[in-house]
């Protein structure tokens, strides 16, 4: 029954109909505040808080409190936010529905209704991340990989299978009909939705990949959040945040002939970076937006993670229904979307003025160049013209700087596999059209397919030993491309479409072959590869590949050509086309005005409608011949994909009481800045030599048949055995080489004993001989993908606290999440000022008794020759209700506990 808080329960019209609504202008009247001022993505939020105030999780507090967000106030306010739906990769969602199954096992063992676990909000899984580019180059490539998809993942297809129909409100979008992000864009949001009551409301969600942003694009409030935060959002709990900064950006101007919309994202990324927009919300404004399209503001949204935000915000304007116009949503839909911003006042791209924001970033966009991005980072921008002199100065500098460390002399050196490929530093060997970021935009990959085409009439062609791909996000682009006859051209240079799925940036491109593998390691060559994604950290692409640069579709096709990173693509020629004569860039670079004359294919309602209405109609053989079990409570057959998770173990309806004070700690692990959930949850493919894949051979599954760390998420046995098994993350405890430079890997030394292990081996030891642990590091810990198994795997290795210089965002909130503690260094204190190597012990006081949100607690550090060190840190615990879940011993049982008492 809708509740008429504060009066503001009101009519609207759609097409002449009336309507319901909880009307922003009338809380305005009611409150006397401005809200018409506030930024719209805060009056997104204020609606929701508004609709679902019941006195008990949200109040009318909550609703004033949130009303008079001030632009420049002390952010102590704490927001509940109840979102619409969820939305689930299946890398991530895999073990959220492993960790419902456990639930429901536990009420079922308890005598309660297992059906009080269901998710109260609707959930979308999409099938994404399970697809590797094994084939590629070859006709069929394509059936190939997604044949060998299900032969590889039919245990959790089954166990998807079983969760719907087990669940009443959880979805599964099959393999092979794109990335999550596009077919949320595309498909899963509607807009606006509608209550029992005929209440209406605008879509947010959360999602559990953090580009889930991607959504801003189309005035969709929602972002990414830990699997374990999603959870109990979908169980009834609200979001938890405090109000936020919003950084406004005001764009100006248009972008100049030749800047494609990669471009424009790697300058706001390297921007906002540099604006440090870490946890706030960003909203884009002003002239400049409304030139963009919505699939280059989703773009630009799905980046919110690189550059460091929430979220990055675009309202909902004319071009906004234009898409929905052309991507086949009803015209109901439609009528009612318009018709609800618009009786909201939140309709339209705001001018400069009309918002009060934190404050305000200044961009004009006839300042964009072409630009890549890395080879390291996404926030690290190159100018086109620069790409050869910062590769080749990066070549030589030491590690520390971000380079390569390698002997100048040796980036002209040519070497031989066994196979006979010539291989130099520098090369490209895999360029890849990878979904995500660009893929929801036909501009850049029409660019693609127009110098594609203008390429092979030249008489270019790529180099049979680069692994190429494309992977469109989802299948209406093969269509279009299709339509548009661009696609032979893209396959004639080795650019044949291999997947449906997030494949690249995941760590999902496959491998080289044997003879590449051999040359690079036994020659230590930087190798290269280039792609159109937004992820390119160290071992995310391949592991052998250490040089990995961001940039737009037509540039991943021109530099194939190229094969080098030390060739200038401004002055240089691309190659040699038709009687031997030099190609250059801007002889095959398209012009905008030929963009434009294709886009006619792109944003065709018949074959969006006709594609996605093939979910559930028409999902595909391979998916209809997975069987699954049936029933309420699952069975946990015998697998090694799939094992009931120990996160339950023991649970009561009373908490145990969790003391947060530590004594007689050890390091487990001593890092610098950056280190990535890349570097930290396991990610990409499994060593036969590690502690997974040791474990793997012992349980009767040959190398073989290992497949990736992502694929096997739901089984816990293998997720805590890679927790900091990268192959390139460098723990400070382990001497450097005779050459100054890091060790890499996931080793680290035990202590007292001095024993080398793994980290995985070393932390069992501690645990077995009852020794806490902590892990120390620098600044922006935790950024990456929104991967729960960063924190459940540190949890599961015993880490009682992470001590750092700063957090990401949904890192920090998973470690509370899962009960470990996140303490801040203070001031200028880090590991190097205060002189920690990992051979100490640590006490952590003040947290023995009631502990508060951000209060300070003290680091003592106990040294071998006896002296000893206090230092003040911040505790991490943001907010009453993390306060709640840490004594409960995480959100899961809290959450459970809840439910169960209902």
């Amino acid at each position: 029954m809708s509740r008429n808080t504060l009066n503001t329960l009101k009519e609207f019209n759609i097409s002449g109909k009336k309507a319901k609504f909880y009307s922003l202008p009338a809380l305005e009247k009611s409150l006397g505040t401005k809200i018409s001022r506030l930024p719209v993505s805060i009056r997104v939020v204020l609606e929701s808080v508004l609709r679902n105030c019941d006195g008990k999780k949200v109040t009318e507090e909550h609703v004033k409190q949130l009303a008079n967000w001030g632009a420049t106030a002390e952010r102590t306010d704490e927001i509940p936010f109840v979102v619409a739906r969820v939305v689930l990769q299946d890398f991530t969602g895999v073990p959220l529905l492993a960790d419902l199954a456990a639930m429901r096992n536990v009420a079922y063992k308890m005598g309660i209704n297992a059906k009080k676990i269901e998710p109260l909000v609707p959930v979308d899984l999409v099938v994404d991340h399970s697809v590797t580019i094994d084939h590629f180059r070859e006709p069929g490539a394509l059936d190939l990989n997604m044949k060998l998809e299900f032969s590889r993942n039919n245990e959790r297809y089954q166990f998807m299978k079983w969760g719907m129909q087990a669940f009443d409100t959880f979805g599964v979008v099959p393999p092979g009909f794109g990335i999550v992000h596009q077919v949320n864009l595309e498909y899963l949001a509607r807009g606006v939705h509608k209550d029992n009551d005929g209440v209406y409301y605008p879509d947010s969600l959360v999602g559990t990949d953090s580009h889930t942003t991607m959504i801003n694009g189309i005035g969709v409030v929602g972002w990414g959040v830990g699997g374990i935060e999603a959870e109990a959002g979908m169980l009834g709990q609200p979001v938890y945040f405090l109000t936020p900064d919003v950084i406004g950006v005001n764009l100006t101007g248009v972008l100049r002939e030749g800047c494609t919309a990669t471009d424009l994202v790697l300058t706001i990324t390297e921007l906002l970076r540099k604006e440090k927009v870490v946890g706030k919300f960003v909203e884009f404004f002003g002239e400049g937006t409304e030139t963009l399209s919505v699939t280059d503001r989703a773009t630009i949204a799905n980046m919110a993670p690189e550059y460091g935000a929430t979220m990055g915000f675009f309202p909902v304007d004319d071009a906004t229904i234009e898409y929905f116009e052309g991507t086949g949503r009803t015209k109901a839909e439609i009528d009612a979307f318009a018709a609800y911003f618009k009786a909201q006042g939140m309709y339209g791209v705001s001018k400069a003025g009309d918002i009060d924001y934190t404050r305000v970033v200044e961009l004009n966009l006839t300042t964009v160049t072409p630009s890549l991005a890395g080879p390291k980072r996404p926030q690290d921008r190159i100018e086109i013209g620069n790409v050869k002199a910062n590769f080749t100065e990066l070549f030589s500098k030491p590690t520390t700087e971000n380079g390569f460390n390698k002997n100048p002399d040796d980036l002209q050196k040519t070497y031989t596999t066994s196979d006979g490929v010539h291989v130099k530093n520098g090369d490209v060997l895999i360029a890849a059209i990878t979904s995500c970021t660009n893929t929801s935009n036909p501009s850049v990959l029409l660019a693609a397919g127009l110098l594609a085409k203008k390429a092979v009439e030249a008489g270019l062609t790529v180099a049979p030993h680069i692994k190429s791909s494309l992977a469109p996000g989802s299948r209406v682009v093969t269509e279009y491309l299709t339509a548009a006859g661009l696609l032979p051209y893209l396959e004639q240079l080795g650019f044949g479409v291999t997947a449906y799925g997030c494949t690249t940036c995941i760590g999902n491109a496959g491998d080289l072959t044997a003879g590449l593998n051999a040359a690079i390691t036994q020659n230590d060559i930087v190798a290269s590869a280039v792609l159109s994604g937004n992820r390119n950290f160290e071992a995310r692409i391949h592991p052998n590949i250490r040089s990995n640069f961001l940039a737009s579709p037509p540039l991943v096709v021109a530099y194939a050509i190229a094969g080098n990173m030390t060739v200038d693509l401004m002055t240089q020629p691309v190659g040699k086309g038709k009687d031997g004569r030099d190609v250059y860039l801007g002889d095959i670079w398209p012009t905008s005005q030929e963009i434009a004359k294709l886009m006619k294919f792109a944003m065709n309602s018949k074959v969006f409608k006709t594609n996605y209405a093939d979910v559930k109609g028409n999902p595909g053989k391979l998916w209809e011949h997975v069987s699954t079990t049936e029933g309420q409570v699952y069975n946990w057959p015998e697998s090694t994909y799939i094992a009931e998770p120990p996160f339950f173990d023991g649970f009561t309806m009373e908490p145990v009481v969790t003391e947060a004070g530590v004594t007689g700690a050890r390091a487990l692990g001593v890092f610098g800045d950056s280190i990535t959930t890349d570097h930290i949850s396991p990610a990409g493919s499994i060593k036969e030599d590690g502690p997974a894949g040791k474990w793997l051979l012992a349980n009767g599954v040959l190398k073989a048949d290992f497949n990736s760390y992502g694929s096997r998420r739901g089984n816990h046995e293998i997720m805590m055995r890679g927790t900091f098994a990268n192959v390139r993350i460098k723990n400070r405890m382990i001497p450097a080489k005779p050459d100054g430079s890091a060790v890499e890997g996931g080793i680290t030394i035990h202590q007292p004993s001095g024993e080398q292990l793994s980290i995985y081996d070393a932390a069992m030891k501690y645990v077995a001989e009852g020794t806490p642990t902590m892990i120390f590091g620098g600044e922006e810990y935790g950024t990456g993908s929104s991967r729960d198994w960063a924190a459940k795997g540190t949890q599961l290795l015993g880490v009682k606290a992470v001590i750092v210089r700063s957090f990401e965002r949904i890192h920090r909130s998973n470690l509370v999440g899962m009960g470990v503690l996140p303490l801040q260094f203070l001031g200028n204190d880090s590991v190097e000022t205060l002189g920690i190597t990992g051979k100490e012990t640590y006490d952590l006081k003040g947290l023995e008794g009631e502990i508060k949100p951000q209060q300070t607690a003290t680091l003592v550090i106990h040294r071998a020759d006896g002296s000893s060190t206090e230092v003040k840190v911040l505790l991490r615990i943001d907010t009453p209700i993390e306060v709640d879940y840490y004594k409960h011993g995480g959100i899961l049982p809290f959450v459970l506990r809840q439910l169960l008492a209902a």
